[in-house]
């Protein structure tokens, strides 16, 4: 393997990059579990206990039960019947991951925060002068631990998307390290469902041809693979031999910025509604007035009491500039689903396409979304 396919660069040969990626294990959960000694080897959830909650994070004992986030909390009890909910404590769990993300800059310059509970880091350049990647990811693991109190699994490799499965392999608590010249064997090993950026319906579609695992995945050409999977080929192509041409970004332009609401009760008449969508409207454009981000696109989010999601978007020529054109456009999307066809238990709005920014989307801070459950 060439020094520029390792890395994962373009062009030139380049020295093989250093990239670690961190991920707080069962963070949430195990911050509640830190704070009350009672919660310690119980399954807990973060979340609503109500009929209308939803699981936001499941301790690893919860998880034991197949407990899952995003998963609603009367599922979820069911499955344990045993399962402690606790509220979610947002103000909390952003200080933690604020004191976490000043050990991670002790070490690189080039931080990327995934979330309140991962990030990548470039050690490329020995800031500490620790003589190896995985010397930092052992040490940045252990001050974790001393400083918070809580434990945190690495994955060390020569690029993003090899560190980012790399840290989930030996959770919780765990450090894998994946060097040059392993990576695609690596990658060929799993599940292509553990592949990040792979969702369940492109899972579900891959696994219909024949493709369940990384080596599956692999041994088609990308004649095949343009003729299943359009644009998207050449991404796959290089998923399945451990290649990836991204940078670590510290300062990653906003993408989009958003918030959702469930209901304890499901909105049926236009007026709640009409009401919740203002509500949660007021709600993003407060967020993206503090980041002074001017949006193009509104995508509005429903979702049934049947559990079936819908979503809609709606781009504009011009920048929405204030609170009151975001809910003109959130309504001008909402019209013609109205009337609902049944009870509405969850209505979301998203801002994205911002001044300057190019056509990618990604997806909103879960902490953000969560806080208005």
């Amino acid at each position: 393997m060439s020094k520029t396919e390792a890395s994962g660069d373009k062009g030139a040969d380049l020295p093989v990059r250093k990239i670690i990626h961190v991920d707080m294990d069962a963070f949430y959960a195990s911050v509640e579990q830190r704070d009350n000694r009672a919660l310690r080897g119980k399954p807990v959830a973060v979340g609503g206990s109500s009929r209308r909650g939803v699981v936001a994070a499941a301790s690893y004992e919860a998880r034991k039960f197949g407990v899952r986030s995003a998963m609603p909390s009367i599922t979820a009890k069911r499955q344990c019947p045993d399962l402690i909910f606790v509220p979610p404590r947002f103000d909390v769990y952003r200080e933690i991951s604020h004191q976490i993300r000043a050990i991670f800059r002790d070490y690189a310059d080039e931080v990327e925060p995934l979330s309140l509970d991962e990030a990548y880091l470039d050690v490329t350049r020995d800031k500490a002068g620790l003589g190896s990647a995985t010397a930092t990811a052992r040490l940045i693991r252990l001050r974790i631990r001393a400083e918070t109190g809580l434990t945190a699994s690495a994955g060390v490799s020569y690029n993003k998307f090899i560190a980012k499965l790399a840290s989930d392999q030996k959770k919780p608590d765990g450090l894998t390290v994946i060097p040059p010249g392993k990576g695609a064997a690596f990658v060929q090993t799993l599940s292509i469902r553990r592949f990040h950026g792979i969702g369940p319906v492109t899972a579900a579609k891959m696994e219909g041809l024949g493709i369940f695992s990384g080596a599956d995945l692999a041994a088609k050409d990308m004649a095949w693979l343009a003729a299943h999977f359009g644009n998207s080929a050449e991404w796959l192509h290089n998923l399945a031999r451990g290649i990836d041409h991204r940078r670590v970004r510290s300062n990653r332009p906003l993408k989009s910025l958003g918030g959702e609401r469930t209901f304890f009760n499901d909105l049926a008449t236009e007026t709640e509604i009409r009401e919740a969508l203002a509500h949660v409207c007021t709600v993003v454009w407060d967020r993206a007035a503090k980041k002074q981000a001017r949006g193009r696109t509104v995508t509005l989010k429903l979702r049934y009491s049947d559990f079936r999601t819908i979503t809609r978007a709606k781009s504009v020529p011009f920048p929405i500039g204030d609170g009151a054109s975001l809910l003109a456009v959130g309504e001008a999307i909402l019209a013609p689903i109205l009337p609902v066809e049944q009870g509405i238990r969850l209505l979301g709005v998203t801002l994205s396409k911002f001044e300057g920014e190019e056509d990618a989307k990604e997806a909103a801070d879960p902490a953000d979304l969560l806080s208005l459950i």
